[in-house]
């Protein structure tokens, strides 16, 4: 039996929860015989169903302040005496679960440092653990990111303490090799996986619309802000572009105001809701997906969870991104606006006027024409996990591509990238991922 240990701090939202939780799936249905731990700070891990085959050890959760500064979300103490419960917890974990290979989310030594001891006891008491960072496309500004990594030695940290960085995303929207400033000896084990294809759609577009009562000339606007802690002003904004809707607008609309509002904030806006009988309000679903599957346009934050279900299902979007603490999803938002892949407003520049004016766009534009994303990031890690599984230093690189069938709307690498990837139709053996995964047309089999 092989182990696999997922570390995810998760302090903000339910965005790195639900990417975990989707990279754990994914990887328990396709190598045999492995047991995924996950060791996360995550308020909402108990929502997911856990299949068998993967558990998790929740640690006391954090609050994410500005400046990269964190507290106590829930427990009273001090922050201090918080990180070393947490890192506490997570020493014995690995002590006793012994992984075959440790899969490290975002930060390389965990939060204010609480993975440095346990990542100094795997090189010298378990060598045979390997070592993954995991990367998301984009983790903030280049110069917010650079002084971070810089000031807390993340950089050693990726020469000395692991085997890989994989990034989920292309160098051709950002390559933090290049952004970051990343020395030799950290660019060296970067690996691009892609974008991640969401793979299951629970409930099908028929039937979610038959629940919300959508007629066949209507169309269905869903609003999302994510986790919701800071998806208020969205939400209103949307519900006062309502106001504006020209009379006759065949317009429907499902808000998801997510678990973290406020109750303040989720009854203001269920009593300014009210007044629309076209309007359908719910706090949280496990599968949205499938929500968004049965949409028209979506409108929403711009969390990489959220963009990348959108461009796997081929969805119209107006991303309103998160600009602070971090600027992630504006960076983000933008370059794929830039691309044409979906339409962004900057948050400050957010009105009613304005959005409605975008919805109506939108609605009314050819969706057909936008250029699709390389989505291979799942069944590519696959390949990277089984190549170390295997005790290979090097594992096997899918042939990926961004595509669209139309030379007009192919995305061309941005200057100074590297391409890590070559077309999917270039002869050659087949891919180990891509023998072993799960078909990535589960998820796509019920999407329109």
């Amino acid at each position: 039996m092989k182990k696999l240990l997922i570390y995810s701090h998760d302090t903000f939202g339910l965005g790195n929860i639900r990417r975990i939780m989707n990279i754990a799936t994914y990887l328990h249905r396709a190598i045999p015989d492995v047991s995924i731990l996950i060791v996360t700070g995550s308020p909402m891990i108990q929502s997911f169903r856990i299949p068998k085959g993967i558990d998790y050890i929740k640690l006391p959760c954090l609050s994410r302040t500005e400046s990269e500064g964190y507290s106590a979300k829930y427990l009273d103490s001090k922050i201090g005496d918080i990180v070393r419960l947490r890192s506490d917890l997570i020493l014995s974990a690995v002590l006793n679960f012994k992984p075959d290979i440790m899969l490290i989310d975002k930060k390389p030594y965990g939060v204010k440092h609480e993975l440095r001891e346990t990542l100094s006891l795997v090189k010298s008491y378990l060598p045979r653990t390997r070592t993954i960072l995991l990367l998301r496309d984009i983790l903030d500004a280049p110069e917010a990111t650079t002084k971070v990594w810089e000031d807390n030695g993340y950089y050693e940290a990726v020469k000395s303490a692991y085997d890989l960085v994989l990034v989920l995303g292309t160098p051709e929207i950002f390559d933090p090799r290049v952004e970051y400033n990343f020395p030799f000896t950290a660019s060296e084990k970067v690996e691009f996986c892609g974008y991640i294809q969401p793979q299951f759609l629970l409930r099908d577009r028929d039937a979610i619309r038959q629940e919300l009562q959508i007629k066949s000339a209507e169309r269905l606007v869903l609003v999302t802000p994510g986790g919701g802690e800071d998806g208020h002003a969205l939400i209103q904004t949307y519900i006062q572009a309502l106001r504006q809707m020209p009379r006759g607008a065949r317009i429907r609309s499902l808000i998801v105001t997510g678990p973290e509002m406020s109750e303040s904030q989720r009854h203001s806006l269920n009593q300014s809701a009210l007044q629309f009988p076209g309007v359908s309000m719910l706090e949280f679903t496990n599968d949205l997906p499938s929500y968004m599957n049965a949409s028209d346009l979506v409108v929403s934050m711009g969390g990489y969870n959220t963009v990348c279900e959108i461009l796997s299902l081929k969805k119209r979007a107006i991303i309103v991104p998160r600009v602070r603490p971090v600027e992630e999803q504006w960076i983000r938002a933008e370059r794929m606006a830039n691309l044409g892949l979906l339409a962004t407003i900057h948050p400050d520049s957010l009105t009613p006027q304005g959005l409605l004016r975008t919805i109506l766009a939108e609605l009314s534009s050819d969706q057909s024409l936008r250029p699709t994303l390389d989505l291979a990031a799942l069944p590519t890690l696959t390949n990277h996990v089984l190549m170390l599984l295997d005790g290979k230093d090097q594992p096997a690189r899918l042939s990926r591509n961004i595509h669209t069938g139309s030379s007009q709307n192919r995305i061309e690498p941005r200057r100074g990238a590297r391409p890590s990837f070559i077309s999917p139709l270039a002869s050659g053996p087949r891919p180990l991922a891509q023998t072993l995964a799960i078909a990535p047309a589960t998820f796509m089999e019920n999407a329109v």
